[in-house]
């Protein structure tokens, strides 16, 4: 392998190691984030809902 060959490795891999982490964390907020939105949907149906007492 060259030097050349060496370096061009080596850059791929920092700008993979540096970008990956932060794609990552941007897909899975994005994914949180709409998983919330959801949650938020049901628990507001559910508010509407009478509560039976039993005494």
């Amino acid at each position: 392998m060259s030097l050349i060959d060496g370096i061009l490795l080596t850059l791929l891999n920092t700008v993979a190691c540096l970008a990956l982490p932060k794609l990552l964390s941007v897909i899975l907020a994005a994914k949180k984030q709409n998983t919330a939105s959801s949650g938020s949907a049901l628990t507001s149906q559910d508010s509407n809902s009478e509560i039976p007492s039993f005494s």
